[in-house]
């Protein structure tokens, strides 16, 4: 029996590089995307750079398939693959695929209930019951955020109390706490300060050897600081990929150079 996206994604020594092969995406009769050809790496943080309505967002959400959820959106043509498994085939369990592929958001969404019942949701609605197996989860995922510290004496006080970059930490730490093999991020520091901004920034690099990080962000200095490689996107199309220092330092394109060097966007 052929292994599925699932069975795959779960077993830890398997590939979790995304790999978007000529795909086509639109809204209704609007092009969104045009012809991406994308070889995001394993284990490395991948920026989504661009102006906005370039389609780097909807990229990102192609990846965990959040698009599905918009009626008149639909790939038109090629598709996406994780691990060498197509994410659109039919066979695959999109539940399961989200649990796989997590996703931290713009603003940050933590749920009105407790720190801990926060982190451990996810767990639950995959069945878990186990008190033990679920606290040591918690802590885990809370350490790696790095914010155990600052909450372990409060796990039962309302998310809602912490402040904005707390929050942001706390939704990284329950999409963590699953396990999945392919973190997404869509603009997960535009509403931080920057103290805040350097803790996410910080947690990404070094959470980066257990998870691939796909992020999209407007921030220059940030693509620079916190990724491996960079996409530049113009218009729904792909217009230079390289490694982020490359990029930065000798596109091999004007049109990058100009988005760079803030000349427009």
């Amino acid at each position: 029996m052929p292994e599925t996206l699932n069975q795959s994604l779960t077993r830890q020594d398997e590939d979790t590089s995304v790999a978007v092969k000529n795909l086509d995406f639109s809204y209704g009769s609007s092009p969104a995307l045009k012809d991406i050809n994308l070889e995001i790496p394993a284990n490395e943080v991948t920026a989504f750079i661009g102006p906005s309505g370039c389609g780097k967002s909807t990229l990102l959400r192609c990846i965990n398939r959040m698009n599905d959820e918009i009626p008149v959106a639909r790939i038109t043509r090629g598709g996406i693959h994780i691990g060498g498994i197509d994410i659109y085939d039919s066979s695959v369990d999109v539940v399961k695929l989200r649990r796989e592929v997590g996703m931290v958001f713009q603003k940050s969404n933590p749920f009105p209930r407790s720190i801990y019942e926060n982190v451990a949701y996810g767990l639950r609605t995959q069945g878990q019951r186990n008190k033990a197996i679920i606290d040591q989860a918690v802590e885990e995922s809370l350490r790696a955020a790095a914010l155990w510290d600052e909450v372990k004496d409060r796990l039962q006080e309302s998310a809602l109390g912490l402040s904005g970059g707390q929050q942001q930490r706390l939704c990284i730490a329950r999409t963590i706490a699953v396990k999945p093999r392919v973190v997404l991020m869509d603009e997960p520091c535009s509403a931080l300060d920057p103290i805040a901004t350097a803790k996410v920034e910080e947690l990404i690099w070094d959470l980066k050897n257990d998870y691939t990080f796909v992020i999209v962000t407007h921030n220059m200095q940030q693509a620079s600081r916190v990724s491996d490689k960079t996409a530049f996107f113009y218009m729904g199309e792909l217009i230079e990929f390289s490694e982020t220092s490359k990029m930065f330092t000798n596109p091999r394109l004007k049109r990058t150079e100009d988005y760079i060097s803030g000349r427009f966007g």
